[in-house]
């Protein structure tokens, strides 16, 4: 038997009711440092989710109004739904979070399951074959030391990327930002409403973690698990090649979800 969502779901997760106001989402998304939060009614059945991209780019003075314009269907999954189906699910359309209900008729908030509980599920020796420049992203998005937060926090909105690898003038890859780093020193709090000036390099993350193309994608997966990243830059000659995050690991075991 597989194992169940029952036994890798995050219990007792943040969420919202239809009626509260967005300012409330953001904020609990940033602080939490959540990818999304479901919505329940006052019954705790869940009617959507909303995501942190969608939250985190209304601006502060849209105060009056409510969650419920930003709902955004999700698959609803049990306790007893395989991991495997709920990985493919995840991965079918990038959804942010699956909630997990007790039943399909019984639609009451149980937990949520996100990439990073299901990533953390895993067992990287299904990989050994695998080859990181296989399944390597090479179309992401890079920033310099230089460019403001502001710019970048922008970009990754637009993008809907979470991580982005930080090059040098000589194009080599010195480290690593994310929306975590923004959000946890209050960069970006109230997004366009005002310029976020500091440099990439004040909350930029050192050292970076990579690894060559040719490198087993088991070896790259027990790094982001032993180091608790999300995403590792693959570097061929110095230069940056491509990325892999955790959902490039989960397609490489469970696949596309056909």
């Amino acid at each position: 038997m597989g194992t169940k969502v029952g036994e890798i779901m995050s219990k007792d997760p943040v969420s919202v009711m239809e009626e509260d106001f967005v300012t409330r989402s953001r904020q609990l998304i940033r602080d939490n440092q959540l990818r999304g939060l479901p919505i329940i009614t006052e019954s705790g059945g869940v009617v959507g989710i909303v995501t942190d991209r969608d939250m985190l780019k209304i601006a502060s003075t849209r105060s009056n109004v409510t969650v419920s314009g930003f709902s955004v269907e999700a698959p609803m999954i049990t306790p007893e739904t395989d991991v495997e189906e709920a990985a493919r699910l995840l991965i079918r359309a990038n959804y942010a979070i699956l909630p997990v209900v007790r039943s399909k008729e019984d639609t009451r908030l149980q937990g949520v399951v996100s990439p990073v509980d299901i990533f953390k599920s895993i067992d990287p020796e299904r990989l050994a074959d695998r080859k990181a420049g296989e399944v390597m992203n090479t179309e992401t998005k890079t920033c310099s030391p230089q460019d403001s937060v502001a710019k970048v926090w922008d970009a990754m909105l637009d993008s809907d990327f979470t991580g982005m690898p930080v090059l040098d003038d000589k194009g080599r890859p010195v480290g690593m930002i994310t929306r975590f780093d923004i959000l946890k020193t209050g960069g970006a709090r109230v997004g366009k409403d005002t310029t976020y000036a500091t440099k990439v390099e004040k909350l930029m993350s050192t050292p970076l973690y990579s690894i060559g193309p040719e490198a087993s994608l088991r070896d790259a997966s027990k790094l982001m698990l032993d180091r608790g990243i999300g995403r590792i830059s693959v570097v061929d000659g110095g230069k940056l090649v491509g990325i892999i995050d955790r959902y490039d690991v989960i397609k490489a075991i469970f696949g596309e979800g056909e």
